[in-house]
């Protein structure tokens, strides 16, 4: 890591950069760790309302004034960019290319928000035009528009240090709508995290938007976490990890006094189905590529396609044998934090209980994580709901069914799931079109050919999908829909001209 990182390890809090809590260090692949002032309930609340504060200003401020505020955080990130590569490999293990690709994506989110609320189509502005000789009771005028909602929560992901952290899709959509947003940093890479809400506080201060409109509180403990969901006068939670971890915030949502909306996205399996034409046709071709997937990025991802259901025969045993062969060429890889490899290794050991192993069970070095393949027959999967459960990492488990009834059936086993996959050729149109009802209610993105591993950040993107892969079926965490999650529509009637929102106003 860089000496020359300003890397502080403390809070930014009302545009201040305070200590505040217990010192905890962090636990890089390669470097040094870094000291840092681990927040809690107070350094939250003090976050939060200084947000609350911010958001009398930002709340109502001009689309054109935030679109430069996003393009100017954007300038600040790229301005440390080379900081960023050194400390975001240095603490998560990932490739500086990868990392390099990803701070574009975030650069890229937030231009794309920019672009959008300067076009206003998201406001859905609405007008009713007073009718009053309508009988027999006149129409009042009536004005809708979208609103922001007020401060909101965001967490960042472990596998994601900066397109779904700081400055991630999330906080992006939250600023683009006019809401403050406080931040709890991620313990796994406190550092690149830190300098991204250096970033974000430049373009406050370049911009002139109030001090609160962006608050980072680091942790490694649930306690600020909790206090951020439960605070009072945060109005919305976008959230990014595990299952069991935003399952306990979602409870926590929902059982405030006045419950709010969390966007929670808490993983998937992914399943790929592979039809018969396309099997016949370039089994081997799909094995390998599915495998390249499945290993990409040490299998980190919430799109990873952990599961692939393939008809019994000559044709499924040539797509497994170019897998296994593709997943031999991997050796160990660093995976982002230690508990990361740790909850790896154990769910691989869990699933081999239930399944037939496919690839060695040798024992991966500290913190590395390598391929594994299973097995099992349509009806064992179908037996076993256990085998659903994600394994976050490069671990594959291939579901062989006897028929395409069958499948139809494995493919109604899947619950909520981030993407489904079709491999398929012209002469599987007809079984693919009867699946397309189940795959449909199944996933929030639906796939032809390819794999789900890159989400496009595009107008008509859905990165979310019914419980449990999220927590509200009807949002995106990534594209410009995202920005919907952290409005509400607001009707005025016979409200003078003057009292509207400019974007409502006449002319």
């Amino acid at each position: 890591m860089p000496d020359s990182a300003p890397v502080t390890g403390k809070h930014l809090i009302a545009g201040d950069w305070v200590g505040g809590g217990p010192a905890f260090t962090s636990d890089p692949v390669t470097g040094d760790p870094v000291p840092v002032h681990c927040g809690g309930a107070g350094e939250i609340d003090a976050a939060v309302k200084a947000a609350e504060a911010a958001f009398a200003t930002y709340g109502w401020t001009d689309r054109e004034s935030r679109a430069r505020f996003l393009e100017s955080i954007a300038d600040e990130i790229e301005a440390r960019g080379a900081a960023l590569t050194a400390h975001g490999a240095a603490e998560t293990g990932l490739p500086e290319a990868r990392l390099e690709g990803e701070r574009g994506r975030t650069t890229g989110q937030l231009r794309m928000f920019a672009d959008h609320i300067r076009k206003g189509d998201y406001l859905d502005r609405r007008h009713d035009k007073a009718l009053p000789d309508r009988q027999p009771l006149p129409r009042p005028d009536l004005r809708l528009m979208q609103r922001p909602l007020g401060p909101v929560g965001v967490f960042g992901a472990s596998n994601f240090p900066l397109a779904f952290s700081t400055a991630g899709g999330d906080t992006a959509a939250a600023l683009a709508a006019g809401c403050p947003v406080v931040y709890k940093g991620h313990p796994g890479h406190p550092a690149t995290g830190e300098l991204v809400a250096q970033a974000i506080a430049a373009a406050i201060e370049r911009t002139g938007m109030p001090k609160g409109t962006f608050g980072f509180v680091q942790s490694n403990t649930t306690e600020a976490g909790e206090a951020l969901v439960q605070h009072p006068l945060i109005r919305a939670v976008g959230f990014t990890g595990s299952f069991r971890g935003g399952k306990a915030l979602f409870d926590l949502a929902m059982t405030r006094p006045e419950p709010i909306p969390f966007y929670g996205e808490m993983g998937s399996i992914n399943p790929v189905l592979v039809m018969p034409a396309a099997l016949s046709e370039r089994a081997a071709e799909t094995g390998t590529a599915w495998a390249g997937s499945l290993n990409l990025g040490v299998g980190q991802f919430c799109t990873n396609p952990g599961v692939v259901v393939l008809p019994e025969g000559p044709d499924g045993d040539a797509f497994r044998e170019a897998a296994l062969a593709a997943l031999a060429q991997t050796g160990p890889q660093p995976m982002l934090t230690g508990g990361t490899a740790k909850g790896y290794a154990a769910a691989v050991a869990r699933t081999a209980k239930s399944a037939r192993r496919l690839t060695g069970a040798e024992e991966a070095p500290d913190r590395c994580g390598l391929p594994a393949l299973f097995e099992v027959t349509g009806a064992e999967w179908l037996a076993n709901p256990d085998l659903a459960d994600e394994m976050f990492g490069p671990a594959g488990i291939l579901i062989r069914a006897a028929s395409p009834e069958e499948m139809r059936e494995i493919a109604k086993s899947f619950v909520g799931q981030l993407t489904v996959t079709l491999q398929m050729e012209a002469g599987d149109t007809d079984a693919a079109r009867a699946l397309m009802p189940v795959l449909e209610r199944m996933a929030g993105r639906v796939l032809a050919n390819g794999f789900p591993t890159g989400v496009e950040v595009a107008d008509a993107m859905v990165h979310g999908g019914p419980f449990p892969a999220s927590t509200n079926f009807g949002a995106t965490s990534v594209g410009s829909l995202g920005i919907r999650r952290f409005l509400r529509p607001v009707s005025y009637q016979n409200i003078p001209a003057a009292l509207l929102p400019d974007d409502l106003r006449d002319g």
